[in-house]
């Protein structure tokens, strides 16, 4: 855990009378107010910085190259590992990004565990999440467009928390309701006109 920082207060005191009456003019005290909480942007630039560190040793440890870049996006730490060769990291991604799923949950866990509080962060790796974003983008766009055209529910195929997060948005975004039903892993996202 990362250390806790305190604030420590100067106060001057014009005049000071000690038990023996003796006056002492002017003196300087610090009081200790105890820990200072970190702003949310800290905290999540902590939580990158924890992300980082761990996405680093890992990539170390499988001998792999790639770069790491670190953002924040809306209330959101954005952690993406980028290939220096196109293909070295495809096995971190997965068969549809579930090695990428569970290697995000490790990295939350190593981030909560620097910081002390839960971890939201998103990692990307090799631009999977960045393609697979425009491509929901495209399907939630046109189920929009098919429930718009019918007047009926549309049932999407079953998603990730993530996935189902973008097509979300995108129903949101054309200001219609969206739920997501079922249970996991097999949640899916129902686009509804009103």
């Amino acid at each position: 855990m990362s250390d806790v920082q305190s604030e420590t207060i100067e106060t001057v005191v014009d005049e000071v009378v000690l038990d023996d009456g003796t006056v002492i003019d002017e003196v300087s005290v610090e009081v200790e107010s105890g820990p200072v909480k970190p702003s949310k942007a800290e905290l999540l630039d902590q939580e990158g910085d924890a992300a980082a560190d761990y996405l680093e040793a890992l990539l170390d440890i499988a001998d792999l190259d790639g770069d790491i870049e670190m953002d924040v996006e809306g209330n959101r730490a954005m952690v993406s590992i980028l290939e220096i060769n196109d293909g070295d990291l495809q096995h971190l991604v997965g068969r549809d990004g579930k090695v990428l799923e569970a290697l995000q949950e490790l990295t939350r866990l190593a981030a909560t565990r620097e910081t002390g509080e839960r971890s939201r962060l998103m990692l990307d790796i090799a631009g999977h999440r960045a393609a697979r974003r425009a491509e929901l983008v495209t399907l939630g766009e046109a189920a929009v467009a098919e429930a718009q055209r019918t007047g009926a529910p549309v049932r999407m195929d079953p998603m990730s928390p993530f996935e189902r997060k973008v097509v979300h948005d995108v129903v949101a975004a054309a200001g219609m309701q969206s739920e997501s039903e079922g249970e996991e892993p097999s949640r899916y996202v129902v686009i509804r006109t009103a």
